[in-house]
């Protein structure tokens, strides 16, 4: 797939665990753990604003597009 979650990168960069995250977001830790891995086929825009939200950042910070594969 060509879309990349670097999900794991920004966690990180806040110093942020997957815990914490799960907590904020209101998420489970297993869904949280299937974005992270690329796993997932879809993000509802409504997660993908608490996670926003939670990180601080934008979405673009958390997908990128990858046309090399």
């Amino acid at each position: 797939m060509a879309i990349i979650v670097n999900l794991d990168v920004m966690l990180a960069k806040r110093k942020m665990s997957v815990t914490e995250l799960s907590t904020q977001v209101g998420i489970t830790m297993a869904n949280i753990s299937i974005l992270k891995t690329g796993k997932a086929k879809a993000i509802r825009f409504s997660t993908l604003d608490k996670i926003c939200r939670a990180l601080e950042c934008q979405p673009g910070d958390i997908l990128e597009f990858n046309d090399t594969e």
